[in-house]
């Protein structure tokens, strides 16, 4: 009997989030997509970073890729793009970003696992998902919806849980702007419900000027959404709190493609999947 019709659609989002961003995050934190990149000639992680995930995008100026991506300090979008795409096309770096990602899964994976017909029973049933929401207001998730979609398994499996990343973070994104968050803040925030504190020591903003730093805690603490020693307030608390079940009402519609047991299927597959990544952090 499904079990995942008993449960409401914010709770799925959020289960399917927590089991398909280990399968993302190979992009970032293993070594075979940046080499992959680099080898093109990008000359920094950052260049590959922003030309190959603004691709789908086209041949965009740097504003249009600062405000699709939110949560970039002014000024960073445009120290990569358009250069990046001067010399390497953009068709040639989303190319190097599947290769790269798929190899770091296969590696991760094992033979076994990344060839097995639950990965490819898994590669179809996110494929699925992945290609029937709505684009509207989705302009990361549209981009990518102009991809072609791999043929290989894992390959597949790794481009449509990212579909869907950026399908959630669009969501995300009309979160954030609902609550009159923005990118910086965003960041505070997320630093603060991961207990990091001074959250200006976030990996994410500590190199920002220390300047530009004060005046976001300031406006923070103007709002009441952190207390005079840079914590959650009550009210911070409970925004952070509405911006995520806001998002994973946002991002349940693609599995509304499936039925439920389907949703079943997908989650038992993906399972030892996710298992075998988070245990080695994607790396």
């Amino acid at each position: 009997m499904s079990t995942t019709h008993l449960q409401p659609t914010t709770h799925i989002a959020r289960r399917m989030f927590e089991l398909l961003e280990p399968i993302c995050l190979v992009t970032f934190t293993a070594d075979e997509c940046n080499e992959e990149l680099a080898a093109l000639g990008h000359r920094t992680y950052w260049d590959g970073y922003f030309a190959s995930r603004a691709a789908p995008l086209g041949r965009v100026p740097a504003h249009v890729v600062h405000a699709a991506f939110y949560n970039f300090a002014d000024g960073e979008v445009a120290r990569h793009i358009p250069s990046a795409w001067e010399t390497i096309p953009p068709a040639a770096s989303v190319a190097a970003r599947v290769r790269g990602s798929a190899a770091s899964l296969r590696r991760i994976l094992g033979e076994e696992l990344a060839g097995s017909p639950g990965l490819v029973r898994a590669a179809d049933l996110t494929t699925k998902a992945a290609i029937s929401a709505p684009t509207e207001g989705r302009v990361m998730y549209a981009g990518m919806r102009t991809l072609d979609v791999p043929g290989d398994p894992v390959a597949r499996l790794w481009h449509s849980a990212t579909m869907l990343r950026e399908h959630r973070g669009d969501g995300h994104i009309a979160a954030l702007l609902g609550a009159r968050i923005g990118g910086t803040e965003a960041h505070v925030l997320s630093a603060l419900e991961m207990n990091i504190h001074p959250a200006e020591s976030f990996g994410r903003i500590h190199h920002l000027p220390k300047e530009r730093l004060a005046t976001v805690m300031d406006g923070l603490r103007e709002r009441e959404l952190v207390d005079a020693d840079g914590h959650f307030t009550n009210t911070g608390r409970a925004t952070k709190q509405r911006i995520e079940a806001l998002t994973d009402e946002l991002a349940a519609p693609p599995y509304d493609a499936l039925s439920p047991a389907e949703l079943d299927e997908l989650i038992t597959e993906l399972q030892p999947i996710t298992a075998t990544l988070v245990a080695t952090a994607s790396q």
